[in-house]
């Protein structure tokens, strides 16, 4: 997760979106003096993920706010409960009250999802779900970090982070051979090499070139127990991943099928944002 100064940046910037020309309804109406209390309720069963960015955009805002965390990061809770506390300035709680929400519902949203597609998985499997790099712009680390909260677990960070041939890579490459050939003789002696196929004629190219991870692309789950069996009889073998057209319905016999990852765009790019509200009390 982002800490110090890249997330006061992203703060920063999301402040500049909301608060350019300041609060004009928070500072007409309300007196600088009234103090509150904020209490983060869940409106839905959720996955609570987010409460050191929830303390941070209060606390950029107003150093004076104070936080309190009632549920640790990763807890399912029921709808009503109190996940995180702030108390302060009723104009700071006011003023932040939407770019804290904004990055919580989104993070607890994400978190949520990932325990589902995780708790899918048959008892006993050891296939790991991971996200992908389908994430929003400028909160990468922040889904990511939600993702692993979920239960599931992260893909490659960036592009320097892996090597991953995808489509257009073999296209520009000149094949699949050329390609995996090219990333071992220049990629570190520490990067793993995964490919994407699109059928069982480019796993076996795949195989035959030494891929150390190869991932089947919207592949149909009759072709996944192909894939599999041809991919266990081979010694060492490569880590077979499964993407593309991923739901949650599918996670069961996919996992079943024999893959090891199961990569879900979905967890990023179409979690929806978890139910969070901020309700605020006087204090007298």
């Amino acid at each position: 997760m982002l800490i110090g100064p890249l997330l006061d940046a992203l703060i920063d910037r999301a402040f500049e979106e909301d608060l350019a020309g300041g609060d004009l309804t928070t500072e007409s109406i309300v007196d600088a003096s009234v103090q509150a209390t904020g209490n983060a309720v869940a409106r839905k069963p959720l996955v609570v993920c987010g409460g050191p960015v929830f303390r941070r955009v209060f606390e950029r805002l107003d150093p004076e706010v104070r936080f309190e965390s009632l549920i640790a990061d990763g807890q399912s809770i029921p709808v009503g409960a109190v996940a995180w506390r702030v108390r302060g300035s009723a104009r700071s709680l006011l003023m932040a009250e939407r770019t804290a929400l904004n990055l919580v519902q989104r993070m607890s949203g994400t978190a949520t999802a990932a325990r589902r597609y995780v708790a899918a998985l048959p008892p006993g499997s050891t296939t790991r779900i991971a996200d992908t790099r389908k994430t929003t712009p400028g909160l990468r680390a922040l889904e990511r970090y939600a993702v692993r909260v979920g239960g599931a677990h992260n893909h490659r960070d960036s592009l320097g982070s892996a090597v991953l041939i995808k489509d257009n890579h073999i296209v520009a490459a000149g094949g699949i051979a050329t390609a995996i050939a090219r990333a071992r003789q220049r990629a570190p002696h520490t990067s793993r090499i995964e490919v994407e196929v699109a059928s069982l004629v480019e796993l076996d190219e795949a195989v035959g070139a030494g891929a150390d991870v190869i991932m089947l692309d919207n592949f149909s789950i009759e072709d996944v127990r192909e894939a599999s069996a041809r991919v266990r009889r081979l010694t060492p073998r490569p880590i077979l991943e499964v993407s593309g057209g991923i739901t949650l319905e599918r996670i069961p016999e996919l996992a079943a099928a024999g893959v090891d990852v199961i990569s879900v765009g979905a967890l990023t790019h179409s979690a929806p944002a978890a139910d969070i509200a901020l309700d605020l009390e006087l204090l007298r």
